[in-house]
């Protein structure tokens, strides 16, 4: 699933071809991409209205109108392609949004599992699903004490706390394994056990993972790419997420992997005891 890196990359390479060009029709061709509000008036309140930039929030791409804000979860496998309108629509490409230029905008997903929202600017942030969401990695509200003070109750394992994105926004399976090596923590430690100032340095390796991994668009995994075959590059520099059977890194014992929540996780036993 494509984690923050990944879709700040999906939308640093739409803005160039989206912003200021204008929607004049939207036609959905599977009604349960369209979370809010219910499909005839999603499509009725988005034509006409103008892109004027396009952001993220957490996982979430948001696409600034006139009015509202269009809010683009891509789940599993979502990703976009731009055509010529008229052009036959394609298997697994279930919402169309025509521009004023005639071109066709495309959400295309294999699993269905993607989601949109279309909601109003004044209410975007008060209402689910981003009212629901914690501090995105760069906030500076980010600190050790915001931190510990979510933990420091919780029995569950560290890796499950660090996924919830109620409590930091936009990280996922694939950094939450390169964060917690890089900050020498076990990813079964209950999260009540982990002090203060390892708090902190779980935020310092947050920053210094995603931002990494920003600058090198994002982790092409499996199926994912960001649109049109735009691909990352930090799968390169993963040092020991999908790295099962491998050397670590720093100390050279074999590189681990067990289930935490259900989730594939990759450690080091020596390094993270």
């Amino acid at each position: 699933m494509p984690e923050k890196p990944e879709v700040i990359t999906v939308a640093a390479s739409l803005k160039p071809r989206l912003i200021g060009k204008k929607i004049t029709n939207c036609l959905i061709y599977w009604d349960n991409i369209i979370a809010f509000p219910i499909s005839s008036e999603f499509r009725k309140k988005i034509i006409s209205q103008k892109i004027h930039d396009i952001t993220t929030r957490g996982k979430f791409l948001v696409f600034s109108l006139d009015e509202d804000n269009l809010l683009i979860h891509l789940r599993m496998e979502g990703k976009f392609f731009f055509r010529h309108k008229g052009d036959p629509i394609l298997k697994h490409e279930h919402v169309e949004f025509i521009l004023d230029d005639q071109i066709s905008f495309r959400f295309h997903d294999v699993r269905k599992f993607g989601k949109m929202y279309l909601i109003s600017k004044a209410e975007c942030d008060k209402v689910r699903p981003l009212s629901e969401l914690g501090f995105e990695y760069n906030d500076l509200k980010l600190t050790k004490e915001y931190l510990y003070e979510k933990i420091h109750s919780k029995k569950i394992a560290i890796k499950s706390t660090l996924l919830d994105q109620r409590i930091i926004a936009g990280i996922g399976n694939i950094y939450v394994d390169e964060i917690l090596f890089l900050s020498r923590i076990h990813p079964l430690r209950r999260s009540c056990d982990v002090s203060l100032d390892e708090c902190d340095l779980l935020i310092q390796n947050t920053k210094i993972i995603l931002e990494k991994a920003i600058a090198l668009g994002g982790t092409t995994i499996k199926s994912f790419t960001s649109s049109e075959g735009v691909h990352g590059l930090f799968q390169n520099e993963l040092l020991v997420h999908s790295k099962k059977g491998q050397c670590c890194p720093v100390c050279g014992e074999s590189i681990l992997t067990i289930k935490v929540g259900g989730r594939g996780t990759y450690f080091c036993s020596f390094c993270q005891k």
